[in-house]
């Protein structure tokens, strides 16, 4: 981030979602179901997931429409079905969904409904959404920027909030589950009225560095579920029509909803979270004694090793998660646990086994869960399986047997028996009923017992004979959501809903009896989750508002409550919104029938020029908008520009075109410039430049364990001629060269705690040399490196960077000048410069406080730093003789972290340079006080 003059920048939005250039092998067969409201891409082999998505958003659109309204355009949604993660999304620039079709393993997080079903109801209201809110000025700006122009309109005044609180509903509207009926969605916001915590409006919206805040998909339903409850199911459609065309001032949708209900906003939002706190109004009796507290931490998955001694996973805001043994009221950390995509682990004698997150090293959407043991006495981990999709890993009784859930790329689950030590697969459990397993655990030596799914999303406990893989359902089919069995002697414990709570249950195996467990000490948690248990004690975790806290009783002291099913079974609750079941979309999800949509090839090619937006672009020196294009499957990228450079005073035309679907990457473009600059005998000569280019790049991911790492390598080679402008013409001829730009960059860091300011550990160089194999003799090398590494307190960062260029003498090339000088000083493009910087970074505070719903500050960090540039000049001056100087400044900065408008996250701050020399290209004067502010307005 370099220096800007002027503030332009106020907000920014940025819309950043998960997608991966060229992320998927060519192999890959595309196929499509096309219909008039969504083209549903996928690969051979997907045709059942691929049908059900267009199917269920066939069946719900137009008895969905009337809410939001009625303009439609077709959305293009691609499966990827590679990957191990759990997601999706739909944006603009360009306007498309992706949907990672691989369903998490805790049924409390987003339900147990089938998971391509699922993100199609959550995922085509975010189409929807889209579709109505380019009106207005979100109009205008689409006209001028395209999506990207109206992606920043919409993000300006309809709230995060909404957008996903609205697709929350749907989920809960045309389901008979959805985020909206489960207990634990409202955890958060239960834990926070629990602990007699009243944070404010702009707390809540933008979260803290030191306080647990829910994130806005529970805040949004429940603002978006009483404004349909108290205002008729048509409520938003109005509402955010009047917010997205900006008719209602300077906070759109506040306006609105006082529009529309004649209710301050504040009274609306506050009667809203007043609802919904009166439905938990149970939570209140076990409040804390420290009011105050700040998060403390998340303990998690606790198993015995003994009556005195646990082990779990921690995670603070500080430090990043540790697996952790405690003996008493004393902690030792065990190891750091690598990089995962949830936190799951067993225990065993000494062992500890996880599923470890590994990416492909070249395709991006392809990527793995591997089998990870963990010494508990060494610290060391050995990696016992490759390039496969493991999840809620298990010891055997004796320890020498792992049962896993592999998931197919196909989403076809079963359950695999693994050799502990080497990681062999041993068998593979049939499974003709098409059950997602979720949480498997050893029932004695020849049954396993797991939660499963059924192709409805209704949830049970399955014993499983390994043998036969024979399947018995130990208690009835329900959407009330079942996680984290334990087995203990013939009784397997277990969470589930029931009505409002997630409850603990036990079931003795043998004759079915089913109990559940109370006496059991809240301590001010909501929930019980992850239980454990050896022969003397229970522990479990609960939620509160200071983190997932561990709660533990002797197993003497519980009463096992016998009850039966009509006690135990029910539907789940509506949290007192009526209005879920009074509508002509209500459960539509469940008439969803089989239909013969045709499906048909897709191209590759389809759409490559797919120019959507205008972005502009603030990276001083350079100034630039750009016209952007990217295909659906994003692996051709595009785009025109134009760019000022003021360093230099150039101007640039040109054209970038990448295609991703090859390996490596291939690269081509066009620019021409004008007004380059160069320096000769002391005087500033200018002239224009056209170039074209073509070249490779290879991306390698190489992450592994707990470090991110990325190498790329790229080459390419440029044709080149400079016309030298008039008042030179008779110095200089015009030239024609042609030269070679290959570049290696290496980035790898640790994992990063929220606190921590920088990684601990991480590094980044990059080297690039340019030279010249025709027409001219030229070379430039420029290499950096910046260096992390932890400063002397937990969330300090000491960083050591370093810079080297030189290019030859009399080169025939004005290559463009890339080289970062020290701060505060005129940056000139000199022979040989080489530079050291170091930086200590620190927080200073945590305001948490705002102003107006405008600007909110989270965390105040400054640092201090010390830089020297040595650069020399050959032939600088008139009688042919070098220049060289030193350039060194020392200084500190203040950075503010902050939200904009409770949404935008913008970090800027104000940088004091004092130059230790002079400024011999630019001002007077030693001082130097500069604004730093983001560079991207889209």
């Amino acid at each position: 981030m370099k220096r800007l003059l002027l503030p332009l920048l106020l907000f920014t939005a940025t819309f950043t979602y998960a997608q991966q250039f060229g992320g998927n092998p060519p192999s890959i067969k595309w196929k499509q179901v096309n219909t008039p409201v969504a083209r549903v891409i996928f690969s051979q082999g997907m045709d059942s997931a691929a049908l059900r998505v267009a199917e269920t958003i066939q069946r719900m659109n137009r008895l969905i429409q009337p809410t939001i309204g009625y303009k439609q355009r077709q959305v293009s949604i691609v499966l990827q079905n590679q990957t191990t993660i759990s997601n999706a999304y739909v944006g603009l620039a360009p306007f498309r969904s992706e949907f990672y079709l691989t369903a998490g393993q805790n049924s409390f997080d987003v339900g147990s409904l089938p998971w391509p079903e699922q993100l199609a109801i959550h995922e085509f209201r975010h189409v929807q959404q889209y579709n109505n809110f380019n009106v207005g000025l979100s109009h205008g700006l689409r006209v001028i920027f395209g999506e990207g122009g109206q992606a920043l309109a919409n993000a300006l005044s309809v709230p995060d909030w909404f957008f996903e609180g609205d697709a929350v509903y749907n989920e809960t509207l045309v389901s008979q589950q959805g985020r909206g009926r489960l207990p634990y969605f409202f955890n958060g916001y239960r834990s926070l009225w629990a602990a007699g915590k009243d944070y404010s409006w702009m707390k809540l919206r933008n979260g803290s560095y030191r306080d647990y805040t829910p994130n806005h998909y529970p805040l949004g339903y429940m603002m978006v579920a009483y404004g349909r409850e108290q205002y008729g199911n048509d409520f938003w459609k109005g509402v955010t029509h009047d917010a997205a065309a900006f008719n209602t001032g300077f906070f759109p949708l506040q306006g609105a909803i006082k529009r529309h209900t004649g209710v301050e906003y504040a009274n609306f939002r506050n009667a809203a979270l007043n609802h919904f706190k009166k439905q938990f109004e149970n939570d209140k009796s076990d409040k804390p004694d420290n009011k105050n507290q700040h998060f403390i931490a998340d303990h998690e998955y606790p198993a015995y090793v003994n009556d005195s001694t646990l082990i779990y996973l921690k995670t603070t805001y500080k430090h990043i998660p540790q697996f952790i043994i405690k003996t008493g009221s004393r902690e030792k950390v065990i190891a750091v646990q690598g990089i995962t995509t949830d936190n799951f682990f067993s225990y065993y004698n000494g062992k500890i086994v996880y599923a470890a997150y590994r990416p492909d090293i070249r395709w991006g959407y392809r990527n793995y869960n591997e089998l990870v043991v963990l010494d508990v006495n060494t610290g060391k981990e050995h990696r016992i399986t490759r390039k496969t999709k493991y999840f809620s890993p298990a010891f055997s009784a004796d320890g020498k047997i792992i049962v896993a859930v592999q998931v197919a790329p196909t989403g076809k689950s079963e359950l695999h028996l693994l050799n502990a030590a080497d990681g062999k697969l041993l068998a593979a459990l049939p499974n003709t009923a098409g059950l997602f397993y979720t949480y498997p655990k050893f029932y004695g030596d020849g049954k396993l017992i797991s939660a499963v799914r059924n192709s409805k999303g209704e949830m049970s406990l399955a014993l499983v004979d390994i043998k036969s893989g024979a399947t018995r359902y130990l208690l009835p089919f329900s959407f009330e959501p079942i996680a984290f069995p334990q087995v203990q002697g013939d009784r397997v414990y277990f969470t589930k809903t029931a009505g409002l709570n997630d409850r603990l249950f036990a079931l003795e195996i043998a004759n079915n009896r089913l109990f559940e467990v109370q006496k059991t000490p809240k301590n001010g948690s909501i929930g019980y989750y992850q239980s454990t248990l050896n022969q003397n004690k229970l522990a479990w975790t609960g939620f509160t508002a200071f983190g997932y806290q561990l709660n533990e009783v002797k197993r003497s002291d519980i009463h096992l409550i016998p009850i039966n099913n009509s006690q135990a079974f029910s539907a789940l609750p509506d949290m007192g919104i009526s209005v879920l079941k009074n509508d002509s979309a209500s459960n539509v999800s469940a008439s969803v029938k089989p239909d013969s949509l045709p499906i048909t090839n897709y191209s590759k090619l389809h759409g490559l020029f797919n120019f959507h937006s205008i972005f502009p672009s603030l990276n001083d020196p350079n100034y630039s908008l750009q016209l952007v294009g990217n295909n659906v499957l994003n692996t051709f990228q595009s785009q025109l520009t134009f760019t000022y450079n003021r360093d230099e005073g150039y101007k640039q035309i040109g054209y970038e075109a990448a295609y991703g679907a090859f390996f490596p990457y291939l690269l081509a473009g066009a620019d021409y410039t004008f007004d380059r600059r160069g320096f000769y005998n002391g005087n500033s000569i200018y002239y224009n430049e056209t170039a074209i280019h073509a070249g490779l790049q290879v991306p390698l991911d190489l992450s592994v364990g707990k470090y991110s790492t990325a190498l790329s390598l790229s080459s390419s080679v440029y044709y080149s001629r400079n016309t030298f402008q008039e008042a030179f013409r008779s110095m200089f001829k015009d030239s024609y060269y042609t030269y070679l730009s290959n570049t290696i960059s290496f980035r790898n860091q640790s994992q990063q705690a929220k606190q921590n300011i920088n990684p601990h550990f991480a590094q980044s160089i990059s080297v690039n040399y340019k030279t010249a194999i025709a027409g001219r003799d030229a070379n430039q090398l420029l290499t950096t490196g910046t260096f992390y590494f932890p400063g002397l307190a937990v969330n300090h960062s000491f960083v050591v960077s370093g810079a080297y260029q030189h290019r030859g003498q009399n080169n025939g090339i004005g290559f463009s000048n890339d080289f970062p000088f020290s701060h505060g000083y005129t940056a000139e493009n000199l022979d040989d410069m080489n530079k050291v910087a170091v930086s200590y970074h620190f927080p200073i505070a945590y305001p948490d406080a705002g102003v107006a719903n405008l600007l909110y500050i989270l965390r105040l960090r400054g640092n201090v730093f010390y830089e020297q540039t040595h650069a020399t000049a050959y032939n600088f001056y008139t009688d042919g003789s070098e220049f060289k100087a030193n350039f060194r400044s020392a200084g500190a900065a203040l950075f503010f972290d902050t939200k904009w408008f409770n949404q935008g996250a913008v970090s800027f701050g104000v940088r004091y340079s004092r130059l230790l020399d002079n400024d011999i290209f630019g001002g007077s004067g030693r001082n130097r006080i500069e604004i730093v502010l983001p560079v991207s307005i889209f």
